[in-house]
Formats: C-alpha cells, sequence, structure tokens
C-alpha cells in the first residue's frame, strides 16, 4: 500500500507487449521507481525497464488475471501477496538466480506474508497516518479524527487517498474495531463514520506530494514517504501516526507466471538487493527498504526523518493489515461503492 504518489495508472490494451531480448516490463505503483535506478540499470546490464503504473492492488490484481498483460514483474503490498500466490500469477523464485536473495534483512526474511521469501523480494515499506499542515491547522495530527471528525480548520480543505483497504482500516480502528472484521455492527459504525465526515472532504484523489506541497490542500490521508517528500517542500507539513491505529505496508516485487522476460527479472531483482541500489530505490520514494546493509548509503536527511523512523511511542499503534476473507471483502467493497457515490 501502499505508496502511490501520483496516479497516472496507465493501462496496457489486451494485445499485450512483445517480449524482446534486452527488456524487461515492470508493472509498478505511481510515482514509485527511481528513473535514476533504472538508468543505472541499463547501464549496468543493457536490460531497458518500461515502467506502467497502476493506482491500487486491486487494478494490478484484475489487469494480471485478465491474461495478456506481457508484464513481467510485480508489486503487491503485503496482504495481497498470498492472493497473486493462491491464483497462480507469480512464480515460487528460483534462488539459483538470486545470489543476492542473503541480502534480505533478517527481519524481513520469515513474514507472514511470505515465510521464507520465496515468492517476492522486498521493494519498499512505511505506513499510512495523515499528512497535516501546520501553518492552517495547529491541533494533534496523530489522529484519525482529522478525516473522521474534521476540525473546522480542516474543512472543505481535506484530502483522503482512495486506497480502500488503508481508509477502511483507519476508519474501523477508529470506531474501535479491527481490520477484516465481518462483524456487521462495527462495520457499520466506520461506515457511519466515513458517510458522515466525507462532505467535509475536498477530494478523494492521490497526488498529495504536489497539492500538499503547493498549498492546495491543507491536509489528507497519505503515506509517510509522500508526506516526507512534502514536507522537504513545505516545512510546514507533519507526518501524523493516528494513535487510534495505522497500516504498516510491506509492497514486494514478485514474477509473474507468464512473464515474457524472465531472465531479465531476475536480473533486476537480484540488482535492487544489492544495498547502494536498494539505497537508490529508498531516496526517490522516501521510504525505508528491506536490503541489509543499505543504511550506509541512505541519504542523510532520511535517517533520523520523522516519517520514516516510527517514533517510540506510536509504534505499538502500528500493525500490518491482515488478508481479508471473502466475505469481508465483500462488506468492505459495499462500503467504499456506497462512499465513493
Amino acid at each position: 500500500m501502499k505508496r502511490l504518489l501520483t496516479a497516472t495508472a496507465f493501462l496496457m490494451g489486451t494485445t499485450g507487449i512483445a517480449a524482446a531480448e534486452g527488456e524487461l516490463q515492470l508493472f509498478n505503483w505511481g510515482n514509485y521507481t527511481s528513473p535514476e535506478l533504472l538508468a543505472k540499470f541499463e547501464k549496468d546490464t543493457g536490460i531497458k525497464v518500461t515502467v506502467t503504473d497502476y493506482d491500487s492492488n486491486d487494478t494490478a490484481l484484475a489487469k494480471v488475471e485478465a491474461g495478456g498483460s506481457g508484464f513481467d514483474l510485480v508489486v503487491p503490498s503485503a496482504n495481497y501477496v498470498q492472493i497473486w500466490v493462491e491464483k497462480g500469477l507469480v512464480d515460487a523464485l528460483d534462488l539459483s538466480k538470486l545470489p543476492n536473495h542473503g541480502n534480505i534483512a533478517p527481519e524481513w526474511m520469515d513474514v507472514p506474508w511470505d515465510t521464507g521469501r520465496t515468492h517476492t523480494v522486498p521493494w519498499q515499506w512505511g505506513t499510512t497516518g495523515v499528512a497535516v499542515n501546520t501553518s492552517v491547522y495547529g491541533g494533534d495530527p496523530n489522529t484519525s479524527a482529522v478525516f473522521l471528525d474534521v476540525p473546522d480548520e480542516l474543512k472543505g480543505k481535506i484530502n483522503v487517498v482512495p486506497e480502500m483497504n488503508d481508509v477502511l482500516s483507519l476508519a474501523l480502528w477508529y470506531v474501535g474495531g479491527e481490520p477484516c472484521t465481518e462483524d456487521t455492527e462495527v462495520l457499520k459504525k466506520a461506515r457511519d463514520a466515513l458517510i458522515a465526515a466525507k462532505p467535509n472532504w475536498l477530494s478523494m484523489d492521490y497526488g498529495a506530494t504536489e497539492k500538499m506541497s503547493n498549498n492546495d490542500w491543507a491536509a489528507s490521508v497519505n503515506w509517510n514517504g509522500s508526506t516526507m517528500r512534502v514536507r522537504l517542500a513545505n516545512p510546514d507539513v507533519v507526518y501524523g501516526y493516528p494513535k487510534e491505529g495505522y497500516p504498516v505496508w510491506m509492497d514486494s516485487v514478485a514474477v509473474l507466471a507468464d512473464a515474457p522476460n524472465k531472465e531479465n527479472a531476475y536480473t533486476f531483482m537480484n540488482y535492487i538487493l544489492e544495498p547502494e541500489n536498494a539505497a537508490m530505490i529508498s531516496a526517490f520514494a522516501r521510504y525505508a527498504n528491506g536490503v541489509a546493509g543499505s543504511d550506509a548509503f541512505m541519504p542523510e536527511d532520511m535517517k533520523a526523518a520523522p516519517e520514516v523512523v516510527v517514533p517510540e511511542e506510536f509504534k505499538a499503534a502500528g500493525h500490518f493489515l491482515p488478508t481479508c476473507s471473502p466475505k469481508a471483502q465483500e462488506y468492505y467493497t459495499a462500503i467504499w461503492t456506497e462512499l465513493q457515490k
């Protein structure tokens, strides 16, 4: 999750993309892939990478599941990895082609969504919270009340990213529930809170990096790396960790089962597990990565950034999202559809 910063969401046609020697097709979240890394990779390997953006996990899943996409690599969030695996859409990793697999940091190796890292390698990880312009609002940013019980100063000035799992999880925690619940009473409380709050929102959109930097929005449900990029352009902006509960996420790279350029896909995956290259990815999008040794190459301004290094007092409120049951997903979709009207 999450970490779309702008949404170009360009989707390729059903004819697919032709395989060609020296090419690689990466299907990734928008504004999330370092151009410097791609240039370095092409120079070092001769492989040209084409990046196609998507704007949500569901968009990516539906596109690939339809068949004939022509993509080689995809970058699902943790709570979607097992869906891709169970549907047979991604390959188990051939570790003989990934000598850098051992560079995955120990804490990111035995993860619940991919035990032993048999299907994915880390891309970046972070949190979902709220970005607030303190020149407009001086209250507590560390609460989902910022968008669910909107303060007067922020009414008509706040954006909510249209990322269903993040937003519904924040709302469920706020009303005392848990993500992926099937408890209809709790779901109704979350639904009611969202529906009541929506008239006070300006928009449900992506692009907080640009729009908060330019003071078009005074607050937004947003991701931590994007918010750091905003703060560097607009020092009045702070990142809040909702004390009621907030998502922690990791996006990871997987090889598609029908990838036309699998050897190149492995070359790229192995390349991003080099600490210096992993740090280059982080330096662009401003999220942490899961590669041991990359800290030595990270930008100095990230090493103690409050958006990247979670303050001790808010660590306990952060949680990885589970993979929802079909019934819970059905409830989520119904609430989300109503909210979008």
